[in-house]
């Protein structure tokens, strides 16, 4: 499958919030129990700037089918080259390798960013995506046991993480 990565721009929001909103029921990969609108993500959108940004992911006819950001880690200067990942594919592209390639895609724009560590939240029942993040040579950097709750099951939230260290 032909993908491109292109810098979000705001009228990309509608379709990065569907996107976002259609994994919300699986309680697989977000601890938001309803669905988010467009108002309700707009400040969160204008938070990416050049040194952590976010991409839309788009296929070979120029549809968006997902999205990857790279958030800024803990909101303090000394983490400034450490971001949060957040990687979220649309329903009918999914199980097609398109997280494994944008895995790929951000960690090659890593050195232009500067960015040199990179910790994904993951639920640890949510299987499928610490499978990929294992693949990436990503290890478990902690877990947080019974944190969220999710219709009644409490869940735990595991960090994975890398370092990319400059030559």
């Amino acid at each position: 499958m032909k993908l491109s990565f292109v810098r979000a721009h705001r009228e990309d929001l509608p379709k990065i919030v569907t996107i976002y909103n259609q994994i919300i029921p699986s309680r697989l990969a977000t601890a938001d129990l309803d669905p988010v609108t467009v108002a309700d993500r707009t400040a969160w959108f204008d938070s990416f700037d050049q040194h952590h940004p976010l991409w839309v992911i788009k296929d070979a006819a120029g549809a968006i089918i997902g999205w990857v950001g790279l958030e800024p880690f803990y909101g303090r200067a000394a983490f400034g080259h450490t971001s949060e990942i957040a990687i979220y594919i649309d329903q009918t592209a999914r199980h097609q390798g398109v997280g494994r390639r944008a895995l790929e895609y951000i960690i090659a724009q890593l050195p232009q960013l500067e960015i040199t560590a990179i910790v994904a939240y993951i639920f640890g029942h949510n299987e499928p995506s610490l499978r990929l993040f294992r693949a990436f040579a990503f290890q478990k950097w902690g877990e947080l046991p019974r944190v969220a709750e999710l219709d009644g099951v409490q869940r735990d939230l595991v960090i994975m993480g890398r370092r990319f260290d400059r030559n």
